[in-house]
């Protein structure tokens, strides 16, 4: 890689930007001050821009976060912070989430700058099923399990919802599955059998299950494991 197209990625800055600070020598390569940004760029070479070292990057990046409320997915927004806030990562910019989650849901959302790992996830040609923790306002009336498995009409939808797993934690709790990732979906199904979501936590995405470790706003690095398991799911 360039030197100066890495210093863009790594400071999210220009290329002509990173042209000006190479010309103002504020960068070494193994010590040595570099001002070409034509210099071509090796795995084993330590790159610092004012004596700080850059990491270089090697191969695609996954990650877990806990998501708390009140962040959006989007890696960028005007009115709301992102979950790009919580991660201490270079170049964090060109990560995105693999399955977004609403402002006010919390728990589980899988972050890489991976494509095509991301597309198994969220592509409806694939059966990768979501698990959430729901939170109900009103007690449940006892038929959502069948309802849930016969498939749920939403209101302005065409087709009814793929048959979803409901487990009844108590009178106001849920666990439920789904393999599809409509828009509002969970609050929509609820809602079209008379309920209403008052707190929503996304459990596991797959194979995939949130670390119970990791506090609100914390994150990790996904196990080879955990990352080769998105690579297992089947078109449907």
């Amino acid at each position: 890689m360039r030197l100066d197209k890495f210093l863009s990625q790594q400071l999210e800055i220009s290329r002509a930007i990173a042209g000006r600070e190479l010309r103002a020598r504020r960068v070494t390569v193994d010590g040595e001050t570099v001002r070409d940004g034509a210099f071509k760029l090796h795995p084993e070479h330590q790159v610092e821009y004012d004596g700080n070292l850059l990491q270089q990057q090697v191969g695609p990046r996954y990650f877990m976060l806990n998501k708390p409320q009140g962040y959006v997915c989007s890696t960028e927004d005007t009115d709301h912070p992102t979950v790009l806030f919580f991660l201490q990562e270079p170049a964090v910019g060109k990560l995105h989430s693999a399955g977004r989650l609403d402002i006010d849901t919390t728990g589980l959302v899988l972050m890489t700058d991976d494509g095509q790992w991301s597309h198994r996830i969220t592509s409806p040609r694939y059966h990768c099923d979501k698990t959430y923790l729901v939170t109900l306002k009103s007690l449940l009336i006892g038929d959502e399990v069948a309802k849930f498995f016969s498939g749920i009409q939403l209101h302005g939808e065409k087709h009814q919802t793929k048959p979803a797993r409901l487990e009844v934690l108590s009178e106001r709790q849920v666990r439920l599955t789904i393999s599809e990732g409509r828009y509002h979906q969970v609050k929509r199904m609820f809602a079209a059998v008379g309920n209403h979501v008052e707190a929503l936590h996304r459990e596991r995405i797959g194979g995939i299950v949130l670390d119970e470790t990791l506090a609100p706003g914390e994150y990790r690095k996904l196990s080879e494991e955990e990352i080769a398991s998105v690579g297992l799911a089947r078109e449907a």
